[in-house]
């Protein structure tokens, strides 16, 4: 884009930044989200519910598949490195 462009675009420059920023924060959200060690230790505190009663295992096998779709999807997107670690 010339100079011409980009003087007239000038009045959406808030507009455009503010998309930048959306746009970090919702990538470092996901990197948060699906970041492998965090699924991991969420699947391990569940089974700790478990085991303390707090669930039963209907809730626990809903919330452990969920989990491990996460965990997936993050290991597959290359959230976490080879050997699954952030």
């Amino acid at each position: 884009m010339g100079l011409i462009g980009e003087v007239l675009l000038l009045p959406f420059a808030p507009v455009r930044g503010s998309g930048w920023v959306i746009r970090q924060v919702l990538n470092e959200a996901e990197r948060i989200y699906y970041d492998p060690s965090a699924v991991r230790a969420e699947l391990a505190r569940l089974e700790e519910r478990l085991t303390a009663g707090e669930i039963d295992e209907e809730e626990f096998d809903r919330q452990e598949d969920e989990l491990l779709d996460r965990l997936e999807t993050g290991l597959r997107a290359g959230y976490g490195n080879s050997d699954g670690t952030a």
